[in-house]
């Protein structure tokens, strides 16, 4: 079962912006830190962005520090991440997962979903 929904990736061009969208459930955003990570075929898993349980510390890998930030919308049970100033590299298929705090390695990850593919490219 999907306790995750991703939704917002697309093509853009480099140096666009897209905001992609996690629905989960309110259950998930109360107990959960909420985490993004990134993978496509020839590259390797890296985790991009986590939020915190409760007040929403945000954390972000040094490869999208500055322009990506990710939000929480506790009445929407959506956690966001805006992406800005996208280059060729971020190009991937984004997908979130709940883990019990931010610290904790993907692999312990309780839910997850399904992705979001993001293409930049001219």
């Amino acid at each position: 079962q999907v306790q995750l929904a991703e939704s917002g990736g697309g093509l853009v061009q480099p140096g666009g912006s897209l905001r992609l969208s996690c629905t989960t459930s309110a259950f998930i955003l109360k107990y959960y830190a909420i985490t993004w990570f990134r993978q496509a075929p020839g590259k390797e898993r890296e985790w991009v962005s986590c939020i915190s349980i409760g007040d929403g510390t945000t954390y972000y890998a040094d490869s999208v520090k500055g322009r990506f930030t990710i939000s929480r919308d506790n009445a929407q049970n959506t956690v966001y991440l805006q992406m800005n100033s996208l280059k060729p590299e971020d190009t991937d298929r984004y997908t979130c997962a709940a883990i019990s705090a931010c610290r904790a390695s993907l692999d312990q990850a309780s839910y997850w979903g399904q992705g979001t593919q993001v293409t930049v490219s001219s």
